[in-house]
């Protein structure tokens, strides 16, 4: 079988592609933005048209701008005409299974969402631009005339992690991470470690019974966020945040500071966004009885994800 990845160079497609590319009976080959001095890897700007001489069996689509900061003009480039030209690749190249990373930022609101299942609503509103340009794609995922899979994972961390849990050992380790008072007790939310999500992603390229299907992706073990992220700055010694503000301050912030972004052209991305507040604000749960059913349980426990994910950053500080 022969698996083509997206998005090879980062969090995600690596993860995939390192985990699999030595299996028996398979041929990996990873494409990716970035070059990189890797055999099976082509670097390719997926905002243009894609040339590449290769017909795979399967495409696993996980590249994407996942950034919660951005340009709507980013955005629309790199996660909907990259989707777009995916499509138009697989159509010319015998239209071979196409798996959709999505995201579960689609079905995002303010306030509190438990147990979100596949059928659930989804905009027309969107929490951000990330989200808004993850659904367009599924939408032209929906209309490509192959198999298809959808697949929206939720929180996904781990070796390699670029976006969640940087941001935030960033911001504590300087002092700027506060603790939000939401006024109602503690937020629930699913996390899913990268090596689950990777068995997953493999389970819907290959099983029968995905194409055609959305799935929810988690590791089935919803935590409550803030004693989870303070474990991690235990572990990592990492100083606990001591400063409390309410969840009406916290946004006022993030929309102030997100203005200024724009408004200025500043580089970079603003210290607090309202994405990241509504993170440890409310509960965002979801049931993915759909994926258990279909693809069996999580690989890897969420005690032992976080063990792996703890060694692993301390070796980054270690080697920095």
């Amino acid at each position: 079988m022969k698996i083509l990845v997206t998005g090879a160079s980062g969090f995600v497609g690596g993860a995939f592609v390192r985990r699999f590319r030595d299996a028996r009976g398979l041929v990996m080959h990873g494409i990716g933005r970035r070059p990189m001095d890797m055999a099976g890897y082509t670097s390719i700007d997926l905002t243009r048209p894609i040339d590449l001489e290769l017909e795979p069996d399967v495409v696993v689509h996980a590249a994407a701008r996942a950034s919660p900061w951005g340009t709507r003009g980013e955005y629309q480039r790199q996660n909907v005409d990259a989707t777009r030209h995916v499509i138009d690749y697989c159509r010319r190249r015998g239209t071979p299974r196409l798996v959709y990373v999505s995201s579960s930022s689609v079905f995002y609101r303010d306030g509190d969402q438990l147990g979100l299942t596949e059928e659930s609503p989804i905009g027309p509103a969107f929490v951000n631009e990330y989200a808004r340009t993850k659904h367009d794609g599924e939408r032209l995922v929906r209309q490509y005339p192959g198999e298809w899979c959808i697949v929206r994972p939720r929180a996904v961390f781990g070796p390699g992690d670029t976006v969640l849990f940087p941001r935030l050992l960033n911001a504590a380790v300087r002092g700027r991470l506060p603790l939000i008072d939401n006024g109602r007790g503690q937020a629930v939310g699913d996390l899913i470690y990268i090596d689950t999500l990777a068995d997953y992603l493999y389970a819907a390229a290959t099983s029968p019974l995905a194409p055609g299907r959305t799935f929810n992706l988690t590791n089935n073990q919803p935590v409550a966020m803030l004693p989870f992220l303070l474990d991690v700055f235990d572990r990592l010694r990492v100083p606990r945040p001591t400063r409390t503000v309410s969840l009406t301050v916290a946004m006022l912030a993030a929309r102030v500071s997100e203005a200024a972004y724009r408004l200025l052209r500043l580089p970079g991305e603003p210290p607090v966004t309202r994405f990241g507040v509504g993170v440890f604000a409310w509960s965002k749960t979801f049931d993915v009885s759909r994926a258990v059913s279909t693809f069996g349980p999580p690989s890897v426990s969420l005690e032992r994800g976080v063990a792996e994910f703890v060694n692993w950053q301390r070796a980054q500080w270690q080697l920095s």
